[in-house]
């Protein structure tokens, strides 16, 4: 979270447009009991303003990783590429769900770069999304 004032109007518009989840990891505010963060998707400390086109909702480990990155090395090709965006850009075209449920996928080097830098594998959220599972309630739609 960088300490940039978000008016809670617009809080409430971005968080109905995120459906209450983080644009990142999917996983839902009701599901993990935390408010999600706004998140700048150009980070405020290097200019990214406070409008609603630059806003999406992130949980808070995710929004802690992305810090103020903007790109990342993909893993594979090791090429520097964007970052994936949770307000522009269509999920499925990045990310695919393992079978199980339990890994998320990057599936481009965008994805594979967020998937990496963000740790949307860690230990914490694959024991998560295990109970998850077994609730009923994951994977999401996208």
């Amino acid at each position: 979270m960088s300490g940039v004032y978000v008016p809670k109007a617009l809080r409430r518009e971005v968080a109905t447009q995120a459906r209450h989840r983080c644009g990142y990891c999917l996983s839902a505010e009701e599901l993990t009991g935390i408010p999600c963060d706004v998140d700048h998707i150009t980070p405020a400390s290097v200019g990214g303003q406070t409008i609603e086109e630059n806003l999406w909702l992130v949980c808070s480990p995710c929004n802690q990783r992305k810090s103020d990155r903007t790109s990342a090395s993909d893993p594979l090709t090791r090429k520097w590429v964007r970052l994936f965006n949770p307000r522009n850009d269509d999920w499925t075209e990045h990310f695919v769900w393992a079978a199980d449920g339990l890994l998320m996928v990057g599936t481009t080097a965008i994805g594979r770069a967020t998937v990496a830098v963000l740790q949307l594998n860690r230990e914490m959220l694959m024991n998560a999304r295990r109970r998850w599972i077994q609730g009923g309630w994951h994977p999401p739609k996208s």
